[in-house]
């Protein structure tokens, strides 16, 4: 079976001409189409969408003659669609479906004097055709070549690792607060009393990854109403984020400082100002969650906000407990990438087919930073008109930066933990993309993000001879002194 992605450009029939493009789904060995629009033929388009053409008596002679048809799915294959159709006079065939584009297949031998092109496309996407350009159109069929790198990934890259240096300096910064808090007994318990961090052990570790694994696979199977759960869950947690992310600012300004005191309690009205634009934000968001337009802006906003509460939050107590988890959440995201394929009945893996929506639900999972793609391709239009980058990327190697960088406070090493690791990092982002753009298709990150990471910082830490320190963690910050 061979299945390729091309580009529908259909033109209106005004003055200056509208045109949109919109994918479809043909077969490369039925038919080789143009690779630029400047060699591709225009055809004028005959809705025959009431019909499923799966005999000639269906249309009027003559109606289709030089034209591009489009007909519903129905019973009867592909290509004998084609063959009434060719029979008639029709140069090209669009078959419109309602439900998900998948592989064009059939048995070309009995039908080897077919040789009109043959593509699937949208049924909505026609609906969508007639409202914008009317009902006099042009179309043709072309298929460009896959850019080979997208500069969406730059500003993925600059996103994954802006959040990943600040939440390990944010953690970094809770620490340096938290020892000052020691050495200083009058300050201990007010410190205490602000402390919201989570401490991961191992045994935590290994119950956060299986936790993980159930709901992926309960996603897979009860996707379209466990989504609901994940979108209310992600606008309560994102919006909470957002205030401690902004409120941590607000607090270093001196201005604004206005109290109002209410069951015996005090709070800065700021706050409460501020705590009403996080709601706000969130509910903005998931009223207008599938606006393509801008919707991503206020997601990755929210998103990033969710990655650093989270680094900054949860406290990895040691290397040894950074490398369970880094090292099970990185088998996890291969067996759910790689191997699942092999189990599942449709051959697609269990990762892709959650991140996509199984069967074609039109919710996403809002759990990854979202960027426009910039350039121009038929993917664009089917399936991945953004590039995409899961918040485990982010957070799971940044619970190892921040941990490097607490260890750097507490061991008063100059930072060299952390800023190795974040380079380390980087690195990794780099790798990946080269690997995704040589191979084509979806990669796990973490395959690459996890290596250099963990290596380096193992590294780092063999070359003071720290390793037994930084293995055990904080057990030798007590004599700790400001």
């Amino acid at each position: 079976v061979a299945a390729d992605e091309g580009i529908l450009h259909a033109s209106g029939s005004g003055v200056p001409p509208v045109t949109k493009d919109y994918c479809i789904i043909y077969n490369s060995k039925w038919v080789s189409l143009p690779k630029t629009l400047d060699n591709a033929t225009f055809r004028t388009l005959e809705n025959l969408t009431s019909t499923v053409l799966c005999s000639s008596a269906e249309v009027p002679s003559g109606l289709m003659k030089d034209k591009a048809v489009v007909v519903m799915r129905g019973n009867c294959t592909f290509l004998e669609k084609a063959r009434i159709a060719q029979s008639l006079g029709a140069k090209m065939l669009l078959i419109a479906s309602k439900s998900r584009l998948s592989a064009i297949s059939d048995n070309k031998t009995d039908f080897e004097d077919v040789t009109i092109p043959i593509a699937l496309i949208r049924y909505n996407d026609i609906v969508d055709m007639q409202l914008v350009l009317g009902n006099e159109v042009n179309v043709t069929l072309y298929s460009p070549p896959l850019p080979e790198f997208d500069y969406s990934m730059v500003v993925i890259f600059l996103i994954a690792v802006f959040t990943v240096a600040l939440g390990g300096y944010w953690s970094g910064v809770a620490e340096l607060e938290n020892l000052k808090a020691v050495a200083s007994p009058g300050e201990r318990e007010t410190r205490w009393k602000k402390e919201e961090n989570v401490t991961f052990t191992p045994v935590t570790v290994i119950l956060f990854v299986v936790i993980c694994c159930v709901m992926l696979v309960l996603l897979y199977f009860f996707y379209k109403w466990l989504v609901y759960v994940i979108i209310s869950v992600f606008c309560l947690a994102s919006a909470m984020s957002l205030y401690n992310c902004l409120a941590a600012l607000i607090g270093e300004i001196p201005f604004g400082q206005c109290r109002i005191t209410c069951s015996n309690k005090t709070i800065e009205v700021r706050l409460i100002f501020l705590a009403i634009f996080c709601i706000a934000a969130a509910v903005v968001w998931a009223v207008f969650r599938n606006e393509d337009r801008w919707a991503w802006i206020l997601q990755d906003i929210l998103g990033v906000a969710f990655c650093l509460n989270f680094i900054k939050t949860l406290k990895m107590p040691n290397f040894k407990s950074c490398v369970i988890l880094l090292g099970l959440l990185l088998l996890y995201d291969v067996f759910f990438v790689f191997i699942t394929p092999f189990i599942t009945k449709n051959g697609a893996s269990i990762m892709v087919e959650v991140a996509a929506g199984p069967f074609g639900n039109s919710e996403k999972l809002p759990v990854v930073i979202r960027v426009p793609r910039l350039e121009h391709s038929a993917s664009t239009l089917c399936d991945l008109p953004f590039s995409l980058l899961g918040f485990g990327d982010i957070i799971v190697p940044g619970l190892l930066v921040a941990y490097c960088r607490r260890f750097d406070v507490q061991t008063r090493s100059s930072s060299i933990y952390y800023i190795s690791c974040t380079i380390a990092y980087a690195v990794g982002m780099v790798l990946t993309f080269v690997v995704l753009a040589l191979m084509k298709m979806g990669q796990p990150a973490l395959l690459y993000l996890v290596p250099c990471t963990l290596i380096t910082s193992s590294l780092v830490a063999w070359r003071r001879k720290e390793m037994k320190k930084f293995w055990k963690g904080s057990n030798y910050q007590v004599g700790w002194r400001p």
